[in-house]
């Protein structure tokens, strides 16, 4: 596909500004990154970034509650919000003579959001956010396990020790001079992007984005990005058996490995994809297909930029199929890529796969308008978003095996076991 066209600005008070302009179909989509996340949140007060993308929804100064998604909705576009542990991204999706109003929509709740905050919509939104705790991780089954898994891969302290969701403790206690203290620090122009794809005029866009955005006051005093440095490995073997709610046993195994966004850490997309993707993946094949251990496979990594991240791999056991066993095999086919490297035609298989996934998502302007975001919000570098495919057909076999050999040795491996509850409870009477 042809190179997306990039177009860096910049405004006075610290906006970054980024344009890819695109003609051939009649919509525009906005993408706003702020560079906060729940890595930035201090002890006792996490989920406050989460928590934070749902009160941005709660009304500004001009814009009533609710009335952000009747604007966007009533003019046949779409609109959410994300939030992760280096970020937070709000995306609107419109027809492209609408283009004015979500950049309207945007500036005016960062401009003034603090003004129409109340204890009400606090208490309102808090409410939300535990019962989605409730439903996604406290009483899904399995839903515990990546909370689990950043608690044991990071020491206590560290930014991705705990959950982006936060802890229930910690929601219970935000006040709303907390929670505004929050939004004045992190909710500024020079802490933010803003992507604009799809069809516009640059020049109208830039004029626009300077009338809405331009009088929008820095913060001089944006703190420092905390302290991510861990050592590569976790120094030894790391096991946690947990009684849960659940009909079958699950093996999750994790590592940590380089950051989202260096060389070392792109190896480890091309792992996720031989391990995980598709029925011709080798844990499908081996442990789903081939010897029946498992009822289903999945391999992923994060994409955090802060220092490491994880390779997450895990297997439901098969009815009457003992977790030990099945164990025992994931662990073999993870070892057999550290020590033998993927053959050419597993190469080939993952390259095409991504290829097509990576050319399909970007004909999207919204996903477009996403990814150049990540890219100018964690690296301030939007260009790589026409190199995602080229990067990764630049991973060989022999790094696959030199990142897998480095990297998922048992001195850096967490074993996170689930194990229905009343099967724990027959073992102990």
């Amino acid at each position: 596909m042809a190179p997306i066209p990039i177009q860096r600005h910049r405004l006075d008070n610290g906006l970054r500004v980024i344009l890819s302009p695109d003609g051939r179909t009649p919509i525009v989509a906005v993408n706003l990154w702020y560079g906060v996340g729940s890595r930035h949140e201090e002890r006792g007060r996490t989920g406050f970034a989460h928590l934070f993308e749902h009160m941005m929804f709660q009304g500004s100064a001009n814009v009533a509650k609710g009335e952000h998604f009747a604007m966007v909705n009533g003019v046949g576009g779409a609109l959410n919000a994300s939030t992760w542990t280096d970020r937070t991204n709000y995306f609107e999706t419109l027809p492209s003579h609408e283009l004015e109003l979500a950049l309207w929509l945007e500036s005016d709740r960062m401009a003034s959001l603090l003004p129409a905050m109340t204890q009400e919509k606090l208490d309102n939104q808090r409410d939300v956010v535990k019962n989605e705790r409730r439903s996604s991780v406290d009483n899904q089954p399995y839903g515990t396990a990546e909370e689990r898994m950043q608690a044991l891969l990071w020491p206590e302290g560290h930014p991705y020790h705990h959950s982006t969701i936060g802890s229930m403790e910690d929601l219970s206690a935000a006040s709303l001079d907390d929670v505004s203290r929050f939004f004045a620090t992190y909710y500024a122009p020079n802490n933010a992007v803003l992507t604009v794809a799809g069809d516009f005029d640059t020049d109208a866009a830039l004029a626009a984005i300077g009338r809405h955005f331009g009088p929008i006051p820095a913060n001089p005093d944006l703190p420092p990005s905390p302290l991510m440095d861990v050592p590569d490995s976790l120094g030894g073997e790391v096991r946690e058996v947990v009684p849960d709610q659940v009909e079958l046993p699950r093996v999750h195994v994790a590592y940590r490995i380089p950051a989202f966004g260096t060389e070392g850490h792109q190896a480890f997309d091309v792992v996720s994809d031989l391990l995980g993707t598709g029925r011709a993946s080798r844990l499908y094949r081996s442990l789903v297909r081939e010897r029946q251990l498992a009822a289903d496979v999945a391999a992923f990594v994060f994409p955090w930029a802060g220092g490491s991240t994880v390779l997450a791999v895990w297997a439901t056991a098969r009815p009457e199929i003992e977790v030990d066993t099945l164990e025992a095999q994931l662990l073999d086919d993870i070892g057999h890529l550290a020590t033998d490297g993927p053959a050419d035609d597993e190469l080939a298989r993952v390259r095409t796969l991504h290829a097509a996934a990576v050319e399909g998502s970007l004909e999207q302007v919204g996903e477009r308008a996403d990814r150049i975001g990540q890219y100018a919000c964690l690296f301030d570098r939007p260009e790589m978003v026409n190199t995602e495919i080229e990067r990764y057909d630049a991973v060989t076999a022999e790094k696959v095996r030199q990142g897998m050999a480095e990297r998922t040795g048992a001195e850096n491996r967490l074993v996170l076991t689930y194990i229905p509850a009343e099967d724990a409870a027959e073992d102990a009477a």
